[in-house]
């Protein structure tokens, strides 16, 4: 836990990268930690204006997340969702999904059908090959475009290590293996490092097994599930679950593969090739089993096909004092995602499948240069992705096949983009920052594949430019304080999910394109203050205030004048997606921790947010995204090789009165209240952890979760966290 409570403040960019002067003596060695998340370049979390989080492999260790969802989970301020064990859907500041920015290496994960509806793709990240992971609250677009307007999670593998002054190589790995009772996990991983003064290699492979999952016995009878669909012959059978408490069909498994070469010609500079592989088995969306409809299973099968991703990366970083800059460092990048659906209704022959596959190309340059005082990071960066997307029908009964309408257009979307932000030093205590970036996005979208009379041109394309900014201030008044103040503007661009998801009909309705929409924005404005009182107490509260402006939305439509058309050969109303509403969120963060006699130290993080967004008939509702107030507290002891942890987690009732109008018809997630109304009951769970280093590079790490044995779900979720559950793994270095 040492020194990483305040590198959870955020931005001013390049001053360690840079040559920044240190803070000081060991009085100011609390707040300088070094944090990248701000702007690519490394620099001491004491400049920053913003807000900055980070997650270590020693806490990942000691936490034993059993993905990187969950590894989320160990920051404060961010709330996960999942409607299925084979997943995890960050929410932070009241905003999710493709309003935040995930970042591997320093490459755009995002893609260009990222949706507006709950996200697993985290998932695909191995928890046990991360370096560092950031998290960086509010907008971001300035350094990472669009996309990043509640936050960035910024991902940084492990690299390989090169021998170092009088080694001839250097050898070293990892072997761990891991259990958990409540999915009946086995999971395993290695990695094994080879360096020598010039060449280095790093090789990891993960394996991850999961069971069902077993919830807690006590809690809201509404989340057990007393049914279980089976096929026999040509029929479904609802038939008696044996053990209500088993969250049945929610096994899957995961496979994790990583790769890196690394090369130094010389000391200027730094090459590096990079591999990822991450595939699962298919697996169940787990809320939609649950779904009844006139008191039969709705779904006889859903299920989200494997979900693939692969990154390929080359990258060149050289440091030298040049008349354009310090350090540089260039990206070129190839990703491919797959991903796919499948689903059929209880007691129906026609099971429908979507594929859809993106690959992703980018190349983007950063620099940071030193001007007297003050420091310069700048870059460019271009992507993009080609979509392709096909559906299909098939009859489970005869294994007839037929095309089926597929989910997205065949589409392409590009981004062009030049950024610059410049930290001032205006005094020995106080630094502004300040940050411009200008995108330019282009989205062609071939509706052909849908091969329908669409009503519209089969042709579509949008392009627009858009503008973000960022303006910070970071002061110490004394060497036991930081006041931060900051307003940035973070923006979304349109892309294939809100363009091109288009033949969803809704009760009687089709959505069709926009070519008028243009890109949604977040403007926010922040205040932090930390403070270390003394080693028994440091504290950091940050508030902030965003408004969403410009916000999409389905909305009533006129194609070629025309308020309906024929769809399917019925007549339909006309929707679209369109910038026609406004939302808000605010909210505050208090973080603390400190040392007490005898080994024992404490911690604690609490997190408030409320918002509200407009509905289509100009009323307010909360804002979706918005999580009840949350929080973790902690006891810890330390004493030689041992290390312990009694906390507990919770989150406040969010009553019926308070649910968002989006949440109101999934009463399938939620419990009821007395009037038979859905709301998301309150929970608080105890936790014990405790790793032991047996001796030099063998580590036994053992806990319990939910000790008291309860039934909860987090907010949003349409799966129970798990029940009391044992957790035990075994680490070796070597």
């Amino acid at each position: 836990m040492k020194n990483t409570w305040l590198s959870f403040c955020l931005c001013l960019p390049c001053a360690a990268a840079l040559g920044s002067t240190e803070v000081g003596d060991s009085a100011g060695v609390w707040l300088d930690d070094v944090v990248v998340a701000a702007s690519r370049w490394s620099e001491p979390s004491i400049h920053q204006s913003k807000h900055i989080k980070s997650v270590t492999p020693e806490q990942v260790a000691e936490a034993n997340p059993m993905n990187t969802a969950d590894l989320l989970e160990l920051v404060g301020g961010v709330g996960v969702q999942k409607s299925q064990l084979g997943g995890g859907s960050p929410m932070i500041r009241g905003m999710a999904t493709n309003r935040l920015l995930y970042s591997v290496d320093g490459v755009r994960m995002n893609t260009a059908i990222f949706r507006s509806g709950n996200l697993q793709n985290v998932i695909s990240l191995d928890p046990l090959a991360l370096e560092r992971t950031e998290l960086l609250f509010g907008p971001g677009s300035v350094i990472y475009g669009s996309d990043a307007m509640g936050g960035v999670m910024s991902f940084t593998t492990k690299n390989p290590q090169f021998a170092g002054e009088g080694q001839k190589v250097k050898l070293g790995g990892t072997a761990m293996m891991r259990c958990a009772s409540a999915s009946g996990e086995v999971s395993g991983h290695f990695d094994v490092n080879a360096g020598s003064r010039r060449w280095a290699s790093l090789t990891s492979i993960s394996s991850y097994n999961y069971g069902d999952l077993r919830q807690g016995r006590f809690g809201p009878d509404e989340y057990l599930k007393p049914w279980l669909v089976q096929r026999e012959g040509d029929g479904d059978h609802a038939v008696a679950n044996p053990d209500p408490l088993v969250q049945s069909p929610s096994a899957y498994k995961q496979i994790n593969l990583m790769q890196k070469v690394g090369f130094r010609p010389c000391e200027v500079w730094d090459l590096q090739a990079a591999f990822h592989y991450s595939t699962t088995t298919d697996y169940a969306r787990y809320d939609r089993h649950t779904r009844l409809k006139k008191g039969l299973p709705q779904y006889g099968e859903w299920n989200y096909g494997p979900q693939v991703w692969m990154l390929g990366q080359l990258t060149a970083k050289h440091t030298g004092r040049t008349p354009i800059y310090n350090e540089m460092s260039i990206r070129l990048a190839y990703q491919r995602f797959e991903e796919s659906r499948t689903d059929r209704k209880f007691g129906k022959p026609e099971r429908t499948t979507t594929e859809e596959g993106v690959d992703a190309w980018s190349v983007g340059a950063d620099f940071a240069k030193r001007v007297g005082h003050h420091a310069l990071c700048y870059g460019l960066e271009y992507v993009r992705n080609d979509v392709q997307s096909k559906g299909r029908e098939t009859n489970v009964e005869t294994q007839e096949e037929k095309p089926a309408l597929a989910r997205y257009p065949q589409s392409a979307w590009e981004s062009y983009a030049a950024y610059a932000q410049m930290n001032f030093a205006l005094l020995p205590v106080l630094n502004l920052e300040a940050g411009l970036r200008y995108n330019h996005y282009r989205l062609v979208a071939d509706f052909t594949n849908h091969d329908l009379d669409l009503g519209f041109a089969p042709h579509q394309t949008l392009q627009k430019g858009s503008v973000s900014a960022s303006l910070g201030v970071s002061y110490r008044p004394g060497r036991q304080w930081l006041l931060r103040l900051g307003a940035m503007r973070g923006f979304r661009t349109p892309n294939v999910d809100d363009l091109g998801k288009l033949y969803e009909s809704v009760v009687g309705a089709v959505v069709v394109p926009n070519p008028a929409l243009k890109p949604e924005y977040a403007n926010s404005i922040e205040v932090g203050v930390a403070k270390k009182v003394a080693s028994w107490l440091r504290f950091d509260v940050a508030a902030y205030y965003t408004y969403l402006q410009n916000a999409f939305v389905r909305r009533p439509y006129l194609l070629g004048g025309q308020s309906t058309m024929i769809y399917k050969g019925e007549e339909a109303q006309v929707l679209a997606i369109q910038n026609a509403a406004s939302a808000y969120v605010t909210g505050f963060e208090l973080s603390a921790d400190g040392d007490l006699p005898a080994g024992f130290g404490y911690n604690l993080n609490l997190v408030y947010q409320h918002g509200d967004e407009e509905l289509d008939d100009g009323s307010r509702s909360t804002l979706r995204h918005t999580v009840p107030f949350y929080g973790r507290v902690g006891v810890t002891y330390r004493h030689d090789k041992l290390k312990m942890e009694l906390f507990t987690r919770f989150q406040a009732q969010r009553n019926f009165s308070n649910m968002p109008e989006s949440e109101l018809s999934k009463t399938e997630i939620y419990a009821l209240d007395a009037d038979g109304h859905p709301y998301s009951p309150a929970w608080c769970t105890l936790n014990l952890r405790a790793s032991y280093e047996a001796f030099s590079g063998f580590t036994i790490h053992a806990g319990i979760e939910n000790l008291t044995d309860r039934r909860y779900r987090t907010y949003s979720s349409g799966i129970s966290a798990p029940g009391r559950n044992f957790v035990a793994s075994l680490m070796i270095r070597f």
